[in-house]
């Protein structure tokens, strides 16, 4: 038998080899959430014209844009 089958922590550590992992994954940033995911700081899919929380709770979901400019 092999000494990897009996040490699982062994397996997950040569599961991924160079090539296939490149670093920490991060998450695709939405251009802009809704005003119900805004407000309850959620995380927003930005679909349209309805995201997924607003359409698993039945809330309208607007996008309304915020200025990028800084007025000081």
């Amino acid at each position: 038998m092999s000494s990897s089958t009996d040490n699982p922590a062994e397996d997950s550590y040569h599961y991924y080899t160079n090539s296939e992992y490149d670093g920490p994954r991060t998450p695709k940033r939405t251009p802009m959430a809704c005003q119900f995911c805004r407000g309850r700081k959620l995380k927003c899919d930005g679909n349209r014209p309805s995201c997924a929380n607003c359409n698993k709770r039945g809330y309208p979901c607007n996008y309304t844009p915020v200025s990028g400019s800084s007025s000081k």
